[in-house]
This record gives C-alpha cells, structure tokens and sequence, in this order.
C-alpha cells in the first residue's frame, strides 16, 4: 500500500516537473538602458520611460523619482512575440523588440508633463551586449524654468 502511493506520487512529480520545464519560455529578456540629466527640476520631479512596439505588441515601462540631476532607468522587455503552437516552448517566436522609446519629465505638483522625448531604438540605441541596448547618448530634458 506504502509502496503504491510512492509511485503515484513520484509519478505525478515527475509529470509536473516535465511540464513545467516544457512551460518555461526559452525567449531571452532583454534591457533598454535610458541614461540622461533634467534642467531645472521641479520639486518631486519623475522620469518616466516607456517601449511601444509595432503592431500594438503592448508596452513596458519604469519610473523614478529624480534625487538628483542625472538618471538611469533600465526597462526590461520580453522577446517572445507570440504564444507557443504546441505544448511547451514548441514553436515560439522570439523577435519581439521595442520601435519607440519615449522619455517623459513629470511634475507631480501639480500632475503634468514638462518634457518629452522620442527615441526610436534601431538609431538611437547600440547594442552595449546581447541582452541590452544603451543610448549613443545622453539625454537631456528641461524642467520648467
């Protein structure tokens, strides 16, 4: 009796541990690294970025609050651009990548946007290494004066 509720049991940890290495995405995650200084920073001031990508493919983003005149905000992307066909990691498709990345100074107040900036990532970004893409340069955005 033991000894058949130890091969069920081993039975269903050993199925749950094939689907679960079969779920796991095989797509890498890749960073884009904004790097830049505000010009006369409001009290409270945020510096938002945020990926948009061809064919309403989604978008991600990050924020932080500025504590001094120079920022850098990594944003990480996934990517994998489609599910997969069949079971698992089969057949996924893994070219997903940004088209735009827009810079935003924000005022929290009152709430509103003092600067923006677009970047399109095939120009204005290198490939610093496999999984990350670094401006060519720095940005700079101007608060209000």
């Amino acid at each position: 009796m033991i000894l058949g509720r130890a091969k069920v049991f081993a039975g269903i940890l050993f199925f749950g541990l094939i689907t679960g290495a079969l779920g796991h995405a095989v797509c890498p995650v890749k960073v884009v690294v904004v790097k830049g200084q505000v010009n006369h920073a409001p009290p409270d001031a945020k510096v938002r970025v945020e990926l948009t990508y061809p064919k309403n493919q989604g978008s991600d983003s990050a924020e932080m609050t500025l504590d001094s005149e120079r920022f850098s905000i990594p944003v990480e992307f996934l990517t994998q651009s489609r599910r997969p066909v069949l079971i698992g990691s089969l057949r996924e498709k893994c070219d997903r990548r940004p088209e735009t990345v827009v810079v935003t100074l924000l005022g929290s107040n009152p709430p509103q946007e003092y600067d923006r900036v677009s970047l399109d990532l095939s120009k204005d970004f290198k490939i610093a290494d496999p999984s990350a893409y670094n401006l060519r340069s720095e940005i700079v955005l101007n608060g209000p004066q």
